[in-house]
Parts: C-alpha cells; structure tokens; sequence
C-alpha cells in the first residue's frame, strides 16, 4: 500500500471530513465563502433568500452570519425548520413563533448581557469577545420574561383545536322586595295617621345570555401581531441596532405552506428593524403567491436571492472553491498536499462527480480513499494514489446517500420526479449513449420543473446555459445537463457510453449534436437526416426496467 494512503495523517483527514459533513456550530470554524461578498449580505439589513442545492454551504452561511452578529451583540435567532416537517398550517406557523421567541430570549438571557470577560460563555462557544458593552440586564430581563409569557401563550394555542365553535352562557340573578302603603285618617282634618307596611316576599328574576363563536388560531395571530412588532421594536431599541431571524430550510415545511409562514414574518419585521435570511432549495420552494393581497416576499422588492449554486457552468470557479476546501482539511493533518495522494485526473472526476456541491465532494474522496485503500490491499497496479477509476466507484457508493436524501426530500412529488429521472437515464444511456443531453431553454411547464428539481437534488447537473445544435434548429437555444456521475460509473457502469467532457473545448461540438435534444413531451428529437425516423423517450424509458429499478429500489 502506498505509505501516505496507510498513515495516520490520512486516516485522520477521513475523519475529520467524516464529522464535517454536517453543518454544526463545531463547522463554523471551518466555513469558506463559497461566493465573494456572501457573508457580508448575509449579515446586511435587508430581506434575503439563500439558495442551494443540499450541501452547497446554506447552514454554514447561516450559522457563520449568526455566529459574527452574536459576538457584535445583535440580537439573532437561528431556527432550523426541518424539526417542523409535516406540520399542517397554522400550526407550522404557531411552532416556528416558539421557536423563535425562545431564541429570542435565549439571547437576551446571554449574549446581549454577559460581560465580555465570561470566557466560559464567549470563548468556549465563539473563540473571541465582543468589543460593545453589555446591554442594561434588567430591560433585558423584562424582555426575555415578555417573550417567554408569548411563547407560553402560542403553545397553548398549538395544543387546542383549531375553528371549533366555542358556547358561552351568562346568568344574571335579581331579588325585589314587594312595599304596600296603607293611610288612614280619624276625626278632625288636624289628625291623620299614615302607615307603610312592607311585604317580606321578594320576587327572583333571572337572565341567561348565551353565546357562540368560533376560535381560530389564524386570528388569533392576526390579533397579536402588533404586539409582536412591539416586542421588536423594543428589542431594537435595547440593542442600539438591528435583530435578524435566520429561518434555515425552508423547503422541509409544505410548499403550499412556505409563503404564508414567510409572510407573517415580514409583518412582524417590516418597519421594526428586523431582518429575515431564509436558508432553502429553489425550485422546492415558493416563496411568493400573486394573490390580493400578495403572499410572502417578492425578489427584487422586499427582498434579494443570495445564489450558492456553484454549478457545473462555472467549472473552474467551482474547481477553485474545492480544492480550497480540500486544503483547509489537510492543512489540518499534517503536510498532506492534493498531488501526494490524488493523480491528476482524479480531482477533475470528483468535481465532475460531486456537481460542484461541497458536501458531495468532501463525501465522495472520503469514500475514494476506501478504495483505493482496499484496492492496494488486493495489489491492484494502479499506482498508490487515489485515481479515476477509485472516485467512480466512490461516486456510485455515494448514490445510496443522494437516494435516501432524495426520498427524504419528496415526501409529495416523488414519483412523479422518480418517472422524470428514469425516462431522461433511459434516453441517455440506453438511446442516445451518452451523458449529457440538451433541453430548449425556452421550453416551460411541469416536465421542466421537474426537471430543474432535479438538478436541485443534485441527480443531474447542468453544464452550459447557451448551446445551438448543428442543424434543424436555427436561431434555438439549448442548455446542456449532465447525468450525475454514479449513474453510469461504478455498479451502474456502462460499456460503450460516449462520455462528453463538456469542459474540455475539443468535446464542444459534441454537445451540438441534433439527437441530444430531449422533449419533456414524451418524444426525443432526432436529427432525422440522419437517422431517417424519431424515436420516442417512452420507448426508451419502457426498454429497460432493470434500470428503472436499480434507480429507486
């Protein structure tokens, strides 16, 4: 075995990768930029919406823009919204509240008061201390009381009914007393003699009013919501500045949900110096309804898009952010360099095989370094470092993670994506033969989306923006996507696959090739000069169940 594979140091860097692969406040530490200026915006005052695929780096951004705020004294809160998936309106709403004041007060409980000098509370968490003294601790204490009394008030309402209809019965009791007067006069006109006789007998009255009337949690938020804006306002006024709510994943509550949790929350912040930074995936998401009145926020006018995506199109920025990743690792372990343990096509194949995506990468070398650990075992010649041929089958280990992730993400639509994806594997592999294929860029409706949902969940990759084919289609547009590696390497291999590398400028007039072209109509188009007839995708889709199987067991 090669003696830097079999080390400690390697050993090492393999796990600590292993433990990073989740966004945790242990990680922050290890946060990159993915983007020039994400972090400054992402601590900015105004409204924004992260977009990424899964692992892009949108809980590190996050969590590192809550962490800076923290140390600065601003007030934050960070509410991870995947606890609350599955959760029915309005009670997805009432939960994501509680969670919310509750961070809230925690911060006024510890960060907004704590000397700079307790190194058990800045230290330990952060590393570093606050330049800004500490805030007054009993206006702070008053609101940290004010918001747990709200939270104690919203949880009352999560554990009740919702639009039950509610009687009420008012009884009003009177008493009377009965006075009967009785004159009476004798002799002369100078006398007279009057008298009052009282009855002891009283008479009972009663009166009963009754009532009905509905209970609703959603009005029960519309009544309060001025009392929350106070709340902030005072919060900002404690502060000497500007509150931010971090809501991180967004996409795990009900999409027909999302906006109306968005919106109530601008309410809340609009004019009271708070700031909302949503964490979510694009195209599972929506995040504004044209309605009247409007739902949610609206990009452009109430808030901006922060994009992670360091996609496939921009290769060698997303090279560039990997291999600085990679570094940090290493830098960690010893003196371990990229070129000591990988060979030079093997850092272009795990980039090409994780999409670009942080976490996929860090996940398939982990993987790579297995195998070819295993392989040198069995004294396979490949030489000791980790090759091409070590990442592919690293990239079809990594499959079954993408699958489950996949099947944990489409609770709603997953087989409408499962039919998409196992029609667009069969057209590539089992008709055309290649990797890639290509979609007009004008083309809209379902299929599409569900096709941009899939790029999303990382099981296929876009490439180019702007391809035109060689003939047939003058003056169209084509965007070229990739088949996520795992699917025709390793286990999944395929004899015979003209692999386009898209990258490479001797490939380009590959991608113009006229029979690439898919149509999410059901039929591929092809260049029919050539081959005379059209084939369809569903006979493709229909030639192989085997795959269709080996996708989604």
């Amino acid at each position: 075995m090669g003696k830097l594979l079999a080390s400690q140091d390697i050993e090492n860097l393999a796990i600590l990768i292993e433990e990073a692969t989740r966004s945790t406040e242990e990680g922050v530490k290890r946060f990159i930029e993915p983007s020039p200026g994400a972090l400054r915006r992402a601590t900015s005052k105004r409204h924004h919406i992260i977009f990424g695929r899964r692992g892009s780096g949108k809980s590190s951004l996050l969590r590192k823009a809550a962490e800076d705020l923290t140390i600065d004294r601003r007030p934050i809160a960070y509410v991870d919204l995947e606890t609350f998936k599955g959760h029915n309106y309005p009670n997805v709403l009432l939960s994501v509240l509680i969670k919310s004041f509750e961070e809230f007060a925690e911060w006024l409980d510890t960060a907004a008061v704590n000397s700079a000098n307790k190194t058990s509370f800045w230290k330990k968490l952060f590393g570093t201390q606050p330049k800004r003294p500490p805030f007054n601790r009993k206006e702070a204490n008053e609101l940290s009381s004010a918001l747990r009394k709200k939270v104690a008030e919203l949880n009352q309402q999560l554990h009740v009914a919702d639009n039950i209809e509610t009687h009420r019965t008012t009884k009003n009791d009177q008493e009377e007393a009965n006075q009967d007067e009785i004159g009476i006069q004798i002799g002369l006109n100078q006398l007279g003699i009057s008298s009052k006789l009282v009855d002891s007998a009283k008479i009972n009255t009663s009166e009963e009013i009754q009532e009905a009337f509905y209970q609703s949690k959603t009005d029960f938020l519309h009544r309060h919501i001025l009392e929350y804006q106070r709340l902030f306002n005072q919060i900002s006024k404690l502060s000497g500045g500007d509150a931010y709510l971090f809501l991180d994943d967004l996409y795990h509550i009900r999409r027909s949900d999302q906006a109306r949790v968005i919106d109530y929350f601008h309410s809340i912040a609009k004019g009271n110096n708070l700031w909302l930074k949503i964490g979510t995936i694009r195209h599972r998401s929506r995040w504004y309804i044209h309605s009247d009145p409007p739902i949610g926020v609206k990009l452009g006018d109430d808030a901006d898009e922060i994009d992670l995506d360091l996609t496939l199109e921009k290769y060698i920025s997303a090279k560039e952010f990997l291999k600085k990743i990679l570094a940090g690792f290493m830098q960690s372990c010893g003196s371990i360099s990229t070129k000591e343990i990988l060979v030079d096509e093997a850092m272009d194949r795990l980039v090409l095989a994780s999409g670009g995506v942080a976490r996929d990468f860090l996940g398939i070398f982990r993987r790579s370094i297995g195998i070819a650990r295993e392989r040198e075992h069995r004294k396979n010649p490949r030489g000791p470092k980790i090759g091409i041929e070590d990442v592919n089958a690293a990239a079809g280990e990594y499959d079954t993670t993408k699958r489950e992730e996949f099947k944990k993400d489409t609770l709603d639509d997953r087989s409408e994506l499962e039919e998409m994806f196992q029609r667009i594997v069969a057209f590539c592999t089992d008709q055309v033969k290649t990797n890639v294929f290509l979609l007009d860029k004008d083309l809209t409706g379902k299929n599409v989306e569900s096709i941009q949902e899939l790029v999303d969940l990382r099981l296929l990759h876009k490439v180019r923006d702007r391809v035109t084919v060689k003939s047939g289609q003058a003056g169209k547009i084509f965007e070229a996507y990739m088949l996520d590696v795992s699917q025709y390497t390793g286990s999944r291999k395929r004899r015979g696959l003209d692999i386009i590398e898209f990258r490479r400028p001797d490939h380009s007039e590959k991608l113009r090739r006229t029979t690439l072209i898919y149509d999410t109509s059901g039929a591929s188009k092809t260049n029919s000069s050539a081959s005379g007839a059209s084939k369809t995708n569903s006979s493709a889709s229909g030639a192989s169940k085997v795959v269709q199987d080996s996708l989604f067991p």
